[in-house]
């Protein structure tokens, strides 16, 4: 995968504000690759600390990373059944915040 491609990723994931959360075909749109949501989840699961991998889930408002749970509910996200409760009110999009 292209290291500017990654970094781009990375940089639009840092901006996410806390508890907010995006998706991987949002910020996958905002690099200008909008057909390459999978390869932004490759992106995030080798991402570094600082990058909050953890507020980046599916477009369905599901969390691909169950671990990512307690993170995101710290951040007063609630989250059921692995789905975000309020997704469409939480959801920061990229294309529209910056």
């Amino acid at each position: 995968m292209d290291e500017i491609f990654k970094q781009q990723v990375y940089e639009v994931a840092k901006l996410i504000p806390k508890g907010r959360v995006s998706t991987y075909g949002a910020i996958a749109k905002a690099v200008g690759y909008p057909n390459h949501s999978r390869h932004v989840g490759k992106a995030m699961g080798g991402c570094p600390e600082d990058v909050p991998a953890h507020r980046v889930i599916s477009s369905s408002g599901t969390l691909s990373v169950p671990e990512f749970q307690k993170k995101l509910e710290a951040e007063g996200i609630t989250v059921e059944n692995l789905r975000i409760k309020g997704f469409k009110k939480l959801f920061w999009d990229p294309m529209v915040e910056l």
